[in-house]
C-alpha cells in the first residue's frame, strides 16, 4: 500500500492541474470501488472549485467551494494520471491498461486526471468540512510525522506506556500517520534501533523523551524527505501522475536487503528478516539494538 511520500508525490502531481479550478465534466465509469461510490457524485462535482488540495496520512482532500471535502485513498494499486491538453503544454502519455480506469476529472484546467485501480481496494468519499475532523477516518489519526509539531517529546508520550514493539508502534497511525512498513523499517536503521525494542524505552519513567527518540525523530523526517524527493518508492504499483517510477527503491538500506551487508559504515552485520505484526521487518541485529 502506499505509504506517505508516494501519496505525497501524488498530490504535488495533481495540485497544478487541479488546485484552483473547477471539475468541469465527471465520468463515473462504475458505481463502486472499495465502497460505493457517493450518491449523485458527478453531479456534485461539476462546477465546483478546488480552493486547496491537501495530504493528511495516506488520504488526499480536495477542499471544495460547495463546503465538502472529496477524500480519496489509493487502495493496494490505485493510480492518478494526468493529461494535459491545454495548448503548448506537453502532453504527458496515457497508461494503456485504460480497462481499470474507473473516475476521470476533466477539470477546467485543461487537465484530464484519471483514477485508475486494478484491484479496487481505493476508495472516495464527500464529506462536509464541517464534519470532516470528527470522521472515523480522520479523528483517530495521530500527528503528521513531517509537521513542527511532531517531535520527540510527542513521539515519546504517545509510547510511553506501550509495551507492543518500536516497529508496530511507529505502523500504528494513532501514534504517527503516514508510516508504513517500508519507512520504520528504514527510519529505524537510520536511528540504528531494534525494531523488536519495546517502544516504551523511548521515554523516562516519567515520561520525558530518551536521546534514542530524538535521533528517531531525525531519521523518520529525513528518510521520509528524501523518499518524496526521489518521487516515493515503486515495487508493484506505483506511479507518478506522469506514468513514471518512484525512485527511492534503489536507496533502501535494509528494506528487502535480506542477507546483505549493512551499509552502517564501519558494521560487519548483514540484514535480517523477521515477521512482525503480520509483516516483514527487515533490520541489521549488529548495529541496531
Amino acid at each position: 500500500m502506499p505509504e506517505l511520500p508516494e501519496v505525497e508525490t501524488v498530490r504535488r502531481g495533481l495540485q497544478p492541474v487541479m488546485e484552483s479550478a473547477r471539475f468541469r465534466k465527471v465520468e463515473m465509469r462504475r458505481p463502486n470501488l472499495r465502497f460505493p461510490l457517493p450518491e449523485r457524485l458527478a453531479a456534485r462535482l461539476e462546477g465546483q472549485r478546488v480552493d486547496v488540495l491537501s495530504r493528511r496520512a495516506k488520504y488526499l482532500l480536495a477542499d471544495l467551494s460547495s463546503g465538502d471535502v472529496l477524500l480519496m485513498h489509493l487502495g493496494m494499486s490505485g493510480s492518478f494520471r494526468v493529461n494535459q491538453s491545454t495548448p503548448d503544454v506537453f502532453h504527458l502519455p496515457r497508461s494503456s491498461d485504460r480497462a481499470h480506469d474507473h473516475v476521470i476529472f476533466h477539470m477546467t484546467s485543461g487537465a484530464t486526471v484519471t483514477f485508475n485501480d486494478p484491484r479496487r481496494f481505493g476508495f472516495m468519499l464527500l464529506i462536509p468540512r464541517s464534519e470532516l475532523a470528527m470522521h472515523p477516518l480522520m479523528a483517530a489519526l495521530g500527528p503528521e510525522p513531517l509537521g513542527n509539531a511532531f517531535d520527540a517529546a510527542m513521539l515519546a508520550r504517545a509510547c510511553a506506556n506501550k509495551k507492543t514493539s518500536l516497529k508496530a508502534a511507529l505502523g500504528d497511525q494513532k501514534v504517527v500517520a503516514g508510516l508504513g512498513n517500508i519507512y520504520v523499517c528504514e527510519a529505524l536503521h537510520r536511528a540504528r534501533l531494534s525494531p523488536k525494542r519495546q517502544a516504551s524505552t523511548l521515554a523516562t519513567q516519567s515520561g520525558a523523551a530518551m536521546a534514542r527518540a530524538i535521533r528517531l525523530v531525525e531519521a523518520i523526517k529525513a528518510v521520509l524527505g528524501d523518499a518524496i524527493a526521489a518521487g516515493g518508492s515503486s515495487l508493484r504499483d506505483h506511479r507518478r501522475t506522469d506514468g513514471g517510477l518512484g525512485d527511492f527503491q534503489h536507496n533502501f538500506r535494509v528494506y528487502d536487503r535480506e542477507g546483505q551487508a549493512c551499509p552502517t559504515p564501519g558494521c560487519r552485520g548483514h540484514i535480517r528478516r523477521i515477521v512482525q505484526v503480520g509483516r516483514s521487518t527487515f533490520f541489521c541485529p549488529v548495529c541496531q539494538k
